[in-house]
């Protein structure tokens, strides 16, 4: 099935909450042991809170890279045990690159063997960086998530940069429209193409959306870093649908006690909530 209408099928049974997996070895709850074994029995504890609240998960690789190769192989067993309970898997990697190096990313994450849904990439290097991942979306019925307008404070160092009449991160929106525009979903009418947009620039989200009317948006930014169901709610599309709103530490360590898990789930179904009250339907 195409990745979006996939996707979409899951937030319809689930919520559009996304919960990114960034598991910090300090901070891993009491009762489980602070190495590559407890970030593990975390993961998998948290999946299993979240499974029947959100539609997706997000693994953040670094996390993981950090741990050597044994947190390489956890990566890849928390993506396996993740598709198990039925959540889109979204890696959270940002690759980019040309040529041959960029073919063998697209395989590593994107093969039709893969646990992984979706990919975020990095649009920087040009339609070259980016082909590659496009192609291994259309043949493997995966997903890419471009960087469009990030969550981070100094963003606007690069992506606002003024060209022309409009700004670097508008240029890029309608690129991404462009490269997804290729590869519709039939029932979602929404594309394997999606784009990264920050909960904390709700006005530049706002108009990123009529730029990009059949991308699906994936939103960071909510709860930690302050941005708001309102905020997110800007990003989808008037009949409520195309778009994941994704909250890492405000679920991953709601508790630090023996209840993480109770407490990570309440957190999910808290967020949903809020979210749902302000999506249109």
């Amino acid at each position: 099935m195409h990745y979006a209408d996939r996707l979409q099928q899951r937030i319809s049974d689930t919520s559009p909450v996304c919960v990114g997996l960034d598991p910090v070895i300090s901070k891993l709850p009491d009762g489980i042991s602070k190495d590559v074994n407890g970030v593990k029995e975390f993961c998998f504890g948290i999946i299993d809170a979240v499974a029947e609240t959100a539609a997706a998960v997000k693994p953040q690789l670094a996390y993981f890279e950090l741990l050597g190769w044994e947190g390489m192989k956890v990566f890849f067993e928390v993506c396996e045990y993740a598709k198990k309970k039925n959540l889109i898997v979204i890696a959270d990697a940002k690759r980019n690159d040309i040529g041959s190096t960029c073919e063998a990313y697209a395989d590593a994450y994107l093969s039709a063997s893969s646990p992984i849904d979706a990919l975020t990439v990095t649009p920087y290097l040009g339609s070259d960086g980016v082909t590659p991942f496009l192609e291994r979306c259309v043949k493997n019925d995966r997903g890419i998530y471009v960087l469009v307008k990030t969550s981070n404070e100094s963003s606007g160092d690069i992506q606002d940069l003024p060209i022309g009449d409009e700004v670097v991160h508008e240029h890029v929106a309608q690129l991404v429209e462009s490269w997804g525009a290729q590869n519709i979903g039939p029932k979602s009418n929404l594309s394997c193409v999606g784009a990264v947009v920050g909960a904390t620039y709700p006005e530049e989200m706002k108009y990123l959306r009529t730029l990009m009317p059949h991308i699906p948006f994936l939103i960071p930014g909510f709860g930690a870093q302050g941005g708001t169901a309102a905020d997110a709610a800007l990003g989808f599309l008037p009949d409520g649908t195309g778009a994941i709103v994704n909250a890492s530490r405000s679920i991953l360590y709601a508790s630090a006690a023996k209840d993480w898990k109770e407490e990570a789930s309440k957190a999910a179904v808290a967020m949903s909530d809020d979210l749902r009250k302000v999506i249109a339907k």
